[in-house]
């Protein structure tokens, strides 16, 4: 009999891009989670299973959890944007943990063995000192947002459940995600979008941009989940895992190239009101545990993941 995955939160960018690479995986029935809300167009995922369910729903977790009786669960139901955080720290802090407290209660509850891959990022590291870069999964966590704190309080969570009640959880920290189909809420995307607006004469020739001077490592989503499959198969119960692509690049440098794969003429303004009130200028992954543990190793250059962003919203301007 083929065995089971879920994926909650799936209707996301991470889960769709997730839910093609499960469709490769032969021996794997596919179940996956989205808000009553959230519509999935027609025929995108025909291998998966839809279910409606919001993690904070605690009686529709463990309904769902029971029947379904999954080998295998990928997290991915969040609160992920920084910004959004800062608006509304205590709608964050309730869908990230308290979402996966109901989770893990409910793997519990239906008496399961299940493998959970629990989705942390690199913001739970906060300010590193340049002299600490690149920061390996041994640094203290010092969370500078609501969105990183909630996130480290899952982790902490997910420890302890591992340490008292001996679940099979892998906790990821993963770090810049680009690629098609991302929120605008998001830097990189935001440019494309904005870019794509201006070509399509939807705005004036003018990208408005937050911090130009912060450098993230930015890993192709297609490599990410291929990183979260690793770990399934690979990674060690109770132990977490950085993701990324082991260098950083600046802003300022990401929005270049997108500028320059612009078919007209566009200017740069900086908006004040896309500034953050606390923002860590560089972060860098050591992924030299993942690499070694899994074999996993990013494929996609930048350049391809920026150019395949642009062109999704050229499509959907």
């Amino acid at each position: 009999m083929p065995k089971r995955i879920l994926v909650t939160g799936a209707a996301g960018f991470v889960g769709a891009h997730l839910l093609d690479r499960l469709s490769l995986q032969k021996g794997w029935e596919t179940a996956a989670t989205r808000l009553p809300e959230e519509a999935v167009p027609p025929g995108r995922f025909p291998d998966a299973t839809w279910f409606d369910l919001d993690v904070l729903d605690r009686d529709g977790a463990f309904r769902l959890l029971a029947a379904l009786r999954p080998d295998r669960i990928v997290h991915l139901a969040a609160q992920a944007s920084v910004a959004q955080s800062w608006k509304d720290p205590a709608g964050t802090l309730a869908l990230n943990v308290d979402g996966t407290l109901n989770l893990l209660d409910a793997v519990r509850a239906a008496g399961l063995a299940c493998r959970v891959l629990l989705v942390g990022s690199s913001e739970q590291y906060g300010r590193v000192r340049p002299e600490d870069l690149p920061v390996g999964e041994t640094q203290p966590l010092s969370p500078e947002n609501p969105y990183a704190v909630s996130k480290a309080a899952q982790e902490q969570l997910a420890r302890l459940y591992a340490k008292e009640f001996g679940m099979d959880l892998v906790l990821v920290r993963a770090f810049n995600h680009v690629g098609p189909g991302q929120s605008p809420a998001f830097a990189v995307s935001a440019f494309a979008q904005q870019v794509a607006g201006i070509e399509r004469g939807l705005q004036e020739p003018v990208v408005r941009v937050g911090n130009l001077a912060a450098r993230r490592d930015f890993t192709d989503v297609r490599d990410v989940v291929r990183a979260y499959w690793a770990l399934l198969e690979k990674g060690r119960a109770g132990e977490a895992y950085n993701v990324g692509q082991g260098r950083s690049i600046g802003l300022d440098e990401v929005l270049a190239e997108i500028v320059g794969m612009a078919r007209t003429k566009v200017s740069v303004e900086v908006d004040e009101r896309l500034m953050r009130p606390v923002d860590v200028p560089d972060i860098v992954a050591d992924v030299s545990k993942i690499r070694a543990e899994t074999g996993w190793a990013p494929e996609i250059p930048l350049r391809t993941s920026l150019a395949d962003a642009l062109e999704t919203w050229r499509r959907h301007a």
